[in-house]
């Protein structure tokens, strides 16, 4: 199928945009409601089952290529190229930060482990899920959730999102129970009608036990009011496509397929959530998943708002459809022509063995005002646009040295197995992070313009291959190309972009900054339609190198990191939302009651944290 795409493509033109593809029609399937409210951290510091056995099989996600097989496992990826585009990192770094107007650090291990109680699984990495309007910030990451006000004050949280959906716990630790496994979180506020949009996708139990029941669905919580820290409501929308439940049949290999990497977007009439759709118990990619759902009947608390799917698979689409991000709008600007437009971008590197490319696909779909009264009249429409050439990263990030209380553990006799249960292996000190492949990552549009970025491969001043960021701001009505270029640093990667940008047009570029001179910290950097990306800032500079538990052999799994960041504007202020470290220990420290926490900064398996900051443009 990827021949046939890639000769299709090539000779499609940019003007040939409405498609054949007729929509399925679909209906939410109304729940509950639910309130935040904060959980008690709390629980044994390790225990037998850290990791959910069921999520545990390894993963392609950041960049290295691999192909996945086996067991299920969420963020798959079809990455096969090492590309080099050979760009030379030429960025500079701020001196300082005087547009940074202030920050806090945000939801950390510490909080996803030991939340309700410690009920939780340790998981890593934390995709990073930012909202911001009415006076509100919320942040959701795997798998708890906090509600801030603008000064940084946690009103709410952390909230293990199991509780949040009114799921029985992750793993209840007195009976051995499992509740449903929740992952990919992400967060709107749509400033049209005044409510939050909060988006996961959960994977069904047979019964309380482990394995996977197959089913698997995005649920949708949808505040009442403005204020997110009051009632919600949830709907679920199945997305195991095997023809159970009111989906179509995709026909995934083992008879389920899997809603991954589920993102938000939203226009005048309709919320848009994207998925990418492998098959759940054996290997296999389908294409990505267009759902569109009327917003109105979100907002207002109807039983059954429609949804119509556009599946990404379907034969006559001439464009491969993989992370198709739909774009959020900066307060409340929409498209009003064709009936209403939402408009998506995706990138196809990861189609090539190279994993090179110069193409970009620009996703359209129109008419979205008939959502209520005709819903199968919605049109897709794809077109490509040349940009500059990128490519998927080609290594791991090196890291700044420093102490690895859980890496120095694994490597002492005395430690591991006394204190772990696990045996003695010695690993690098630091080990390498992953950064991402080179997938679309989050697109706005403002100012009548798309602005979107995704990571790329660089060359280092040292002559090594690291990651920069390339970006992009779309013309969606003609396909041209307003800037594009790469943000690099010449010592150090940036990774896991995330771009959000105001109704006049001036954005910023969340990112996380990693090197050998550089733990893992936040950084940032402007983005202008006629002057591209500015000077690297740090918003906060990380205090250690990353000690997880991914990227262990052991564990099963290759390193993680980040999976996205994320990034939203309020007014003339952009908040960003990173993955970075904030803390650092010693073993001592480590080894010190109780046990693993280093004073309450870290948990046993894991260090990230995240770090929310305010830019003022």
């Amino acid at each position: 199928m990827k021949t046939r795409l890639l000769i299709a493509a090539a000779a499609m033109a940019f003007a040939t945009c409405a498609l054949g593809a007729s929509p399925t029609m679909l209906k939410l399937q109304k729940g509950g409601t639910t309130v935040p409210v904060t959980t008690p951290l709390g629980g044994a510091p390790l225990t037998t089952l850290e990791q959910d056995p069921a999520m545990t099989a390894g993963d392609a996600d950041s960049g290295d290529g691999g192909e996945l097989g086996g067991q299920p496992v969420v963020n798959r990826s079809i990455a096969h190229g090492h590309a080099g585009s050979n760009r030379m990192g030429n960025a500079k770094r701020a001196k300082s930060n005087p547009q940074l107007l202030g920050g806090f650090n945000g939801l950390n291990f510490h909080d996803q482990r030991f939340a309700n109680g410690g009920n939780q699984f340790s998981v890593e990495p934390p995709d990073q899920g930012l909202c911001v309007g009415n006076g509100f910030v919320m942040e959701s990451v795997n798998d708890v959730l906090a509600i801030y006000d603008r000064s940084g004050n946690e009103l709410v949280g952390p909230v293990d999102l199991n509780t949040f959906y009114g799921y029985p716990a992750a793993i209840n630790r007195t009976t051995g129970a499992y509740g449903p496994s929740i992952t990919d979180p992400s967060c709107y506020y749509d400033a049209g009608t005044r409510r939050w949009f909060q988006v996961v996708l959960t994977l069904d139990r047979i019964g309380t036990t482990s394995s996977l029941a197959g089913s698997n669905h995005l649920d949708i919580a949808v505040s009442q009011t403005a204020d997110p820290t009051g009632a919600w409501n949830i709907y679920h929308l199945p997305v195991q496509n095997n023809g159970t439940q009111g989906t179509p049949d995709h026909g995934c290999a083992g008879g389920f397929c899997l809603g991954d990497y589920p993102h938000i977007g939203a226009d005048a009439h309709a919320i848009f959530l994207t998925t990418n759709e492998f098959a759940l118990f054996e290997d296999g990619f389908y294409g990505a998943q267009i759902y569109a759902i009327s917003k109105q009947a979100l907002a207002s608390g109807a039983a059954s708002p429609n949804v119509v799917l556009f599946n990404g698979g379907d034969p006559s689409i001439p464009a491969p459809a993989f992370t198709v991000w739909p774009a959020i709008s900066s307060g409340g600007q929409y498209v009003d022509t064709l009936g209403g437009t939402e408009y998506l971008l995706s990138s196809d590197a990861v189609f090539y063995d190279s994993g090179t490319s110069n193409t970009l696909w620009l996703w359209s779909v129109s008419n979205t005002q008939a959502i209520d009264t005709a819903p199968t009249a919605l049109v897709l429409g794809v077109s490509p646009l040349t940009v500059q050439t990128y490519a998927v990263p080609s290594s791991l990030a090196k890291q700044k040295p420093g102490s690895t209380p859980l890496r120095d553990c694994f490597a002492l006799t005395g430690c591991a197995p006394t204190y772990l249960g696990y045996p003695n292996i010695v690993y690098s000190a630091p080990r390498d992070m992953a950064v991402n492949d080179s997938r679309m990552q989050q697109v706005s549009y403002a100012n009548g313009k798309l602005w979107g970025t995704l990571d790329t491969d660089v060359l280092l001043a040292d002559g090594s291959h690291g990651s920069g960021i390339n970006y992009f701001v779309i013309s969606p009505n003609s396909g041209g190309v307003f800037a594009n270029g790469t943000l690099a640093l010449p010592d150090a990667n940036l990774t896991y972009g995330a771009a959000a940008v105001t109704q006049s047009g001036r954005g910023v570029i969340a990112f996380t900054v990693v090197g050998p001179n550089d733990h893992p910290s936040a950084g940032y950097a402007s983005l202008d339609a006629k002057l591209g990306a500015g000077d690297v800032h740090v918003a906060a500079a990380g205090a250690g190198p990353w000690d997880g538990f991914t990227g262990i052999p052991f564990f099963g799994s290759g390193p993680r990191w980040g999976d996205y960041g994320a990034a939203a504007a309020d007014g003339n202020t952009i908040w960003t939302a990173s993955e970075y470290i904030a803390q650092t220990c010693t073993l001592s420290q480590y080894l010190t009651a109780p046990l693993f926490q280093c004073g309450g900064t870290r948990g046993a398996l894991g260090n990230w944290a995240t770090r929310i900051s305010a830019v003022g443009l």
